[in-house]
């Protein structure tokens, strides 16, 4: 029976990963564990799926619009996560009892919103997260920055901002203008100012927010406070001047900045930033996105902020938290752009050419004895010319070659061909004590000018 074949295609907005993309990803998230372990957080993983009811109404109205839902074949209406804090919210509240409070986590895995596709974002995407649920304290505020901080330098990433704001201070001015049970509105609205500009910003909260012209003004006027963290601090307090919730939110703001300096984020860094406003309803303190210096148009590769009321929706213990995310795909997109990623398919640097058929177990073993000593190696899986197993290295993206016939076993020397720079060394070789080879190939290695990311090292 003829059938048709079905046309391989990938839906709008999802992707597949080939091997010279999928490399770098796992490699930052692989920097991410080791960073997130370092402060101390804990993985965790939750289901893809979701009950509707626990997704829905959690993040903004955009959100809601954005959810992938459906009827499964039991009855229930269920939807993909949009995000990894909500689930998590709800995960404390079920587990809060065995994990006990602090608790420190982080999870990496993908999640899904049915939006508008442009450059460095996908409706499927991975998140890097790490939070701190069943604290109030400013130090988890702090620890949040730190960490952004350490992350995207173990990254390799020097030039960035961490934009920090603390909602409180907004909701202040809100309260100060009447405006308290329109705060949703106008913080949806603020948070498109770095897109859509001034003027379309303040026309977005008078017609969704239902404010005046110059209440739009006011709101406006405070997000365009500048200057040092000292200078933005004074600022603000001058103009929300009398109210509470305000002057507590400053105050909370100036604690972060001097404790994530202590904690060893650099001060060209930080910048107070009272325009993030962030779309998410849930937050309720600081607030952070974090900018890259040489390419900030392509938006926050690390936001989030503090949530204190969020997992109140499934417990009535008190679970506030506070955490961000790392925009992985993202990253991953203005990296590439940057051309600072590297252009390789290969996960180990090392290739073992075979073109001697009857010492096939000589260069396994040597695969392996190389392997042991800590090294990323392939050994070529048949007996080819050697052209053609160089010309497979390159294309790769190997750095070196270990290339051994009948004359080098003889003699018991190989040579090591590095692969960039097209030359060759010999060097003494045994079974027994293979380190002299294994230091040569380490030596070619830490000259190569490949560009690299964090954990893009030659050992495995």
């Amino acid at each position: 029976m003829n059938r048709s074949l079905i046309s391989p295609r990938t839906l709008k907005g999802f992707r597949d990963y080939l091997p010279e993309a999928m490399i770098p990803r796992e490699r930052l998230m692989e920097t991410a564990r080791q960073t997130f372990r370092s402060f101390g957080f804990a993985p965790i993983d939750t289901p893809a799926l979701e009950y509707l009811e626990v997704l829905v109404g959690k993040g903004s109205e955009e959100t809601d619009r954005q959810l992938y839902h459906f009827t499964d074949h039991g009855g229930r209406e269920v939807g993909l996560r949009f995000d990894l804090t909500v689930p998590l919210a709800r995960f404390a509240a079920q587990h809060i009892a065995e994990l006990k409070t602090p608790f420190k986590r982080y999870h990496i895995a993908p999640v899904w919103r049915g939006e508008n596709t442009q450059a460095g974002r996908y409706r499927e995407f991975y998140q890097c997260d790490f939070d701190t649920v069943g604290t109030e304290s400013v130090m988890a505020d702090i620890e949040m920055v730190v960490v952004i901080d350490a992350l995207l330098s173990a990254i390799g990433i020097d030039r960035f901002k961490i934009r920090i704001n603390n909602r409180q201070i907004l909701s202040g001015l809100l309260e100060g203008l009447g405006l308290e049970d329109r705060s949703v509105a106008v913080l949806r609205a603020l948070d498109k100012l770095p897109k859509i500009g001034r003027e379309r910003t303040a026309a977005e909260m008078v017609s969704t927010a239902a404010i005046t012209a110059a209440q739009a003004d006011a709101v406006l006027r405070l997000s365009e406070c500048s200057g040092t963290p000292e200078e933005v601090l004074e600022s603000l307090s001058r103009i929300t001047s009398g109210n509470a919730t305000a002057a507590t939110g400053i105050e909370r703001l100036a604690q972060v900045i001097r404790g994530a300096l202590a904690g060893g984020a650099r001060a060209d860094r930080l910048c107070l930033d009272v325009s993030i406003a962030r779309g998410l309803d849930y937050y309720t303190g600081v607030i952070v996105e974090t900018f890259l210096d040489d390419l900030p148009g392509i938006g926050s590769v690390c936001s989030g902020g503090r949530y204190d009321n969020l997992a109140g929706l499934y417990t009535k213990q008190h679970l506030p938290g506070i955490g961000a995310s790392l925009g992985l795909d993202r990253l991953l997109a203005a990296l590439e752009k940057l051309g600072s990623l590297p252009k390789v398919r290969a996960t180990a640097p090392v290739l073992v050419t075979w073109f001697d058929a009857s010492r096939r177990d000589d260069y396994l073993t040597m695969g392996a004895r190389l392997r042991g000593l800590g090294l990323g190696v392939e050994v070529f899986p048949e007996p080819r010319k050697l052209g053609v197993q160089l010309k497979y290295a390159d294309e790769q993206g190997m750095e070196v070659a270990v290339v051994a016939g009948d004359q080098e076993w003889e003699a018991g020397r190989v040579q090591v061909k590095d692969l960039r720079r097209k030359i060759a060394i010999g060097v003494d070789y045994s079974h027994a004590a293979p380190e002299a080879l294994a230091d040569a190939i380490r030596a070619v290695l830490e000259e190569s000018d490949r560009p690299r990311i964090a954990g893009d090292l030659p050992a495995v």
